[in-house]
């Protein structure tokens, strides 16, 4: 029997929800969502779940991933219910939920928190720079074997488990017996969807931030590939320095159009950020700005004598690989790509 939670929605406004408790159900939001249909009734079915509180719903629930929050749910909502919103604060409280450490609710929660740890490892950073007496070639070679640890043990100990719970909670639990050969066969799903966002192309009018969406992560794998892969800043290679050059700048510039556009406020979805969204699109904006500019100084031999500039981007970059990629919205990139995984696997 499922269980009402009538206070439920006092928790999900730690996230970020509006007044959805407003919503008297007159189904606007649904006659305009493309992802609605004859059998499901999208976003509504998610309203009317958290006024309930129904919490094992919720979390059973993929629907909050196929949202691209393109707004018109909460534009043509005649009680401000803000119905996309709601679904973004899902999102964040799903994240809570399939992370088994707790600290992804932690930190969406409470800003000092998250910024107290931005602060611990900014200083743990330090420690480690005064440890090699802030020598650059033993800063470069420590930070290069930083990231290949990193992502090997973030994804092993943190994205993998929670993975494996956000498949408990929709998959299993819900009692979908699913053969080994439908997880083979539906791969592809996953792999589509992570690297072309292709479903963002259902929404009406989103063409555009669908192509910066694509370019962002497509420029972020790259980047990500460039430093760590072909080990950038010491490569001499100058196919290897080009591309380096050539995909920093497009994560520099598609988020500087990101930060831009929720400073303007003009779409619905830049209307309501919450610190968490800019915590998201500042630290890589300041991952592709600090790793152009080092590569840069390299070249010009000017880096010896602008050592702050390296222990700038290693703040960054261990910031972003310890906070942001395992607790924070970076990870909405893996759930959202993973939901539509599951819900091929459902079909």
């Amino acid at each position: 029997m499922a269980k009402i939670n009538p206070s439920f929605s006092k928790e999900l406004r730690k996230f970020g929800a509006a007044d959805f408790n407003a919503c008297y159900n007159c189904g606007n939001c649904t006659a305009v969502c493309t992802l609605s249909t004859h059998d499901s009734s999208f976003p509504r079915e998610m309203v009317r779940l958290s006024a309930l509180g129904l919490e094992e719903e919720i979390k059973s629930s993929l629907k909050p991933w196929e949202c691209y929050y393109c707004g018109e749910c909460s534009t043509l909502c005649p009680q401000e219910a803000n119905p996309g919103e709601l679904m973004m604060s899902l999102r964040r409280y799903l994240t809570s939920k399939y992370d088994w450490t707790g600290l992804s609710g932690l930190l969406y929660k409470s800003l000092p928190l998250s910024l107290s740890a931005f602060l611990l490892l900014f200083a743990g950073v330090m420690a480690f720079a005064y440890s090699v007496g802030f020598e650059l070639e033993s800063l470069i070679h420590f930070g290069h074997l930083f990231e290949m640890i990193a992502i090997g043990a973030v994804s092993i100990i943190i994205l993998l488990p929670n993975i494996i719970r956000m498949w408990n909670y929709t998959i299993r639990k819900p009692g979908y017996k699913v053969s080994l050969m439908k997880y083979i066969q539906s791969i592809g799903e996953l792999f589509i969807h992570m690297f072309t966002q292709k479903r963002a192309l259902g929404c009406d009018d989103n063409q555009v931030r669908w192509f910066e969406h694509f370019i962002l992560v497509i420029g972020y794998l790259s980047l990500l590939f460039t430093t760590v892969f072909l080990n950038w800043f010491s490569s001499p290679y100058l196919v290897v320095i080009i591309f380096g050059y050539l995909v920093s700048a497009v994560v520099f510039g598609v988020t500087v159009d990101f930060v831009g556009g929720r400073i303007k406020k003009k779409k619905e979805l830049s209307k309501h950020s919450q610190p968490s969204d800019w915590i998201f699109v500042i630290w890589l904006f300041l991952m592709g700005l600090t790793a152009f500019f080092v590569r840069l100084f390299i070249d010009l031999d000017l880096l010896s004598d602008h050592k702050w500039l390296y222990i700038v981007h290693l703040t960054v970059l261990v910031q972003w690989a310890l906070i942001i990629v395992p607790f924070g919205k970076w990870t909405h990139f893996m759930y959202r790509s993973f939901s539509l995984y599951f819900n091929k696997l459902k079909d």
